[in-house]
């Protein structure tokens, strides 16, 4: 029997059709752990259909990792279900994720009260970060400026450049979404962002961890491609072995479990 795999897999913005073809193409199998970094919503032409897809995967074998994204947050937020920033939700994409559930127009409360009572658990009980052996999965990144015990949920939601510009001092490497590239960015040892801008026709990103193989698939297509990371990740360890002693000693608590 093989080893189970974990596949990480970048923001979606209400693009099912994609998120079907990468979910084929990667036949994620029980045992195996599929992780999506959040950004389920807003934007794109479905986000209802994409919470649709994401809540069958749960029945369909391999364990699922649900982490919050700011578009998330927002919209409990506009919902009056705690987060941040409720009242940035309809000019961030939100009026395409209330058309999407025929509730455009209607007020936070009105939304709440007709959202299907599973689309709202989901978002409900989604999470804030996940580890994986030497991965930290969350979905803007972390506070380099703070331990682990301190990082704050808006951090984790909404931080770019502080961390995005900066090498951190924990001993693991953070996967991201929330601040789209052009291709996978590649800041090893400390990162890997993987929101590859699907909504703004480019691609889906998935980065599968055992192997270090990267599958993506372009906007309105439905040809699934990938390849190997490998090299990159092996790389990554001639500079992990000497940025991780400091940060086990400064910060030997591991506060984001």
């Amino acid at each position: 029997m093989s080893e189970p795999r974990t596949f990480v897999i970048g923001d979606i913005h209400g693009c099912p059709d994609e998120v079907d073809c990468l979910l084929d193409a990667i036949e994620a199998a029980s045992g195996d752990t599929v992780v999506f970094l959040g950004d389920y919503v807003d934007r794109g032409p479905s986000p209802r259909a994409v919470i649709d897809r994401l809540l069958r995967l749960r029945h369909e074998g391999p364990q699922c990792v649900f982490l919050k994204g700011n578009h998330e947050d927002m919209f409990l937020a506009f919902l009056g279900r705690g987060g941040f920033y409720g009242e940035a939700f309809l000019f961030n994409g939100g009026e395409a994720t209330l058309r999407s559930y025929g509730l455009a127009g209607r007020s936070g409360q009105i939304t709440a009260d007709q959202l299907p009572p599973d689309h709202l658990e989901f978002l409900l009980s989604l999470q804030l970060h996940h580890r994986h052996a030497d991965f930290l999965c969350v979905h803007a990144g972390i506070s380099p400026a703070r331990s682990l015990e301190e990082q704050e949920a808006e951090d984790l939601l909404w931080i770019r450049d502080e961390f995005i510009s900066s090498p951190h001092p924990f001993p693991f490497t953070v996967l991201f979404g929330h601040t789209p590239q052009r291709e996978v960015l590649m800041g090893l040892p400390y990162k890997v962002g993987l929101d590859t801008g699907l909504v703004y026709w480019n691609k889906l990103s998935c980065l599968e961890l055992r192997e270090k193989r990267l599958y993506q698939v372009r906007r309105g297509e439905r040809a699934v491609r990938s390849r190997s990371l490998w090299a990159q990740f092996e790389h990554r360890h001639e500079h992990a072995a000497v940025a991780a002693k400091p940060a086990r000693r400064n910060h030997h608590r591991e506060g984001l479990q």
